[in-house]
């Protein structure tokens, strides 16, 4: 298989639900050789914000993005191969205001939309961006937008050519998830055969919660490689190589 970058860009610290730092997540990462990690942590005001913790202040998302960008310079400065993207996960069940007011896509390299489950929430997305599109004069190249652990079941019968286009048209990548490897199992593969079709991006994530799964990144490739989507994956990484930290 062509040798590929090390990346893990679903991972989370103690400012929302994972057990590490960023500063630990960082100093692992180093150690295992990882070429591109993002921090995504949760952004929430559904159900779920009474369950775990999350990035639910300015003032905490302002201190989150400065201690990425403190640690991003030191990388920098010495020299280190690993880059460190700056990323947040939406749950689309939030509200609209909520995620419209307090999240501006402009200070992050990567935002992730969970729980997409229905064309309704396709319609949900869009707004948002549309939204961002018009009042920040949101370009291409700003933030990269993908899909966080998404299964494909909600959409395999009645309305997959309504996702593919939705992926196509906003540039959204779908994210092979090494915690649900259910979601990439081969009872998808018209789903993935529409993909590489389509030549929508593909991304690694681990959903890691710990620093002890950072790296778990091996099956997602080889499955990457088995639905033929390396040229996907490949435009993928140079749209990371693009971002200017």
């Amino acid at each position: 298989m062509k040798a590929f970058p090390k990346i893990n860009l679903h991972i989370h610290s103690t400012y929302s639900d994972g057990t590490n730092s960023i500063r630990e997540i960082i100093d692992k990462s180093v150690k295992l050789g990882l070429d591109y990690i993002c921090i995504t942590d949760h952004f929430t005001n559904s159900w779920k914000a009474d369950i775990i913790p999350s990035l639910d202040t300015k003032e905490k998302i302002e201190d989150y993005l400065y201690e990425i960008s403190e640690i991003q310079q030191e990388l920098t400065n010495n020299r280190q191969k690993l880059t460190l993207l700056k990323g947040i996960e939406v749950d689309i069940t939030s509200s609209y205001d909520y995620i419209t007011k307090m999240v501006s896509p402009k200070d992050f390299d990567i935002i992730l939309f969970e729980y997409l489950q229905n064309n309704e929430g396709i319609g949900f997305i869009k707004n948002i961006l549309l939204s961002w599109e018009k009042g920040l004069n949101l370009q291409k190249d700003d933030c990269l937008f993908g899909l966080a652990h998404f299964d494909p079941s909600y959409f395999e019968y009645s309305s997959l050519e309504i996702l593919v286009n939705f992926l196509k048209e906003y540039n959204i990548f779908f994210e092979f998830n090494s915690t649900y490897p259910q979601f990439y199992s081969q009872r998808y593969k018209r789903f993935f055969t529409e993909l590489r079709a389509n030549q929508i991006l593909v991304s690694i994530g681990c959903d890691s919660h710990s620093s002890s799964n950072l790296d778990n990144f091996e099956e997602p490739l080889e499955m990457i490689q088995f639905y033929g989507l390396e040229l996907n994956f490949g435009r993928f990484i140079e749209l990371l190589k693009l971002i200017k930290i």
